[in-house]
């Protein structure tokens, strides 16, 4: 019989401290799959490091590496190498798993071995926990299905909803190549691409996690960045799929990688704040208010945000305005 868990939860944490203990108690809280968790303490200068310590001395199931800042995807390289589980679930600081969704995931996995990949909806919310929408995907994957299409214009008919609602098997990881360097952002669809070509890939029709969005995040500050590398992820899967070398597409991402290093900071925070006012607006949850104005103050050019502004105190139909 096996020493080692079912499941490795792979999560790294830089400066994470604010949302830090939900995301930990979210995890340990998992019941029904034998799991371990190992967390990357990416060179934080906040009291991560001391937090996660303290976890550790109080479950066993906790595996806490200390290292100087690489960023997500080297972080990532090193998390998976220290797995031990057969299956990996990804995992993201500030965000949090809802209680069944290991076992659900991992039940996926067990019941269909063909299946190397599984996600499930994602709730994204805001920095005040505002609800903003929910992922859910093409719906094409509800059963295990193949998900390559490199003529559809994302290259796949679907895929995981977040990168933190993602569980993978471990022998298909490394034998796609596990996360690539090379792909500073945009690193799990980098791998999507190529876990898909090895077998199905399904969406559990439920929310099982929950993710939060600030207006500083990597998603909103770096958004121009995330679109090449996607571009790029996208290229080297059709290279492969063409039977050819995704060699170029990974030399193109070295280069993207040394031009971020270049702009040391990131865009400000107008772009976020955009989008989480016009998710509220949509919603009509007054909080989009603040926001918006936060985004007009911070680019007063950006004429968007006026509008969605306007828009807050203009009536819907019959319902009155925010």
């Amino acid at each position: 019989m096996s020493t080692y868990p079912e499941v490795s939860v792979v999560m790294s944490v830089y400066n994470g401290t604010s949302d830090l203990a939900r995301t930990m108690d979210s995890i340990l809280s998992q019941e029904g799959v034998d799991f371990e968790f190992i967390v990357i303490n990416d060179g934080s200068t906040d009291q991560s490091g001391q937090i996660l310590n303290e976890y550790a001395q109080r479950d066993s199931r906790l595996r806490i590496i200390h290292q100087e800042n690489t960023g997500l995807t080297r972080a990532l390289i090193r998390g998976c190498d220290a797995a031990r589980g057969e299956l990996i679930a990804r995992q993201d600081a500030g965000d949090v798993s809802l209680p069944s969704r290991l076992k659900s995931q991992a039940s996926v996995l067990r019941d269909h071995q063909d299946c190397v990949l599984v996600s499930c909806w994602t709730d994204m919310i805001g920095p005040g926990g505002e609800f903003l929408y929910t992922s859910r995907g093409t719906g094409a994957a509800s059963s295990p299905v193949s998900i390559l299409s490199p003529g559809a214009e994302p290259g796949v008919i679907d895929g995981p909803t977040s990168h933190p609602s993602a569980m993978f098997r471990t022998k298909q990881y490394l034998q796609c190549g596990g996360y690539r360097a090379e792909f500073y952002y945009g690193q799990d669809w980098d791998l999507w691409y190529r876990l898909a070509s090895l077998g199905t890939f399904c969406t559990l029709q439920q929310t099982l996690c929950i993710c939060r969005f600030s207006s500083g995040s990597i998603s909103s500050s770096w958004r121009p960045e995330q679109i090449k590398f996607a571009q790029l992820s996208k290229n080297a899967m059709l290279m492969r799929q063409g039977g050819r070398s995704d060699e170029t597409a990974l030399a193109e991402a070295r280069e993207l990688v040394s031009s971020l290093k270049k702009r040391a900071t990131p865009l400000n925070k107008s772009a976020g704040n955009y989008f989480i006012g016009k998710c509220l607006l949509e919603n009509r949850n007054k909080a989009a208010i603040g926001y918006l104005m936060s985004a007009v103050k911070e680019n007063p050019l950006h004429l968007k945000a006026w509008i969605s502004l306007a828009q807050c105190f203009l009536p819907f139909g019959k319902n009155q305005s925010l």
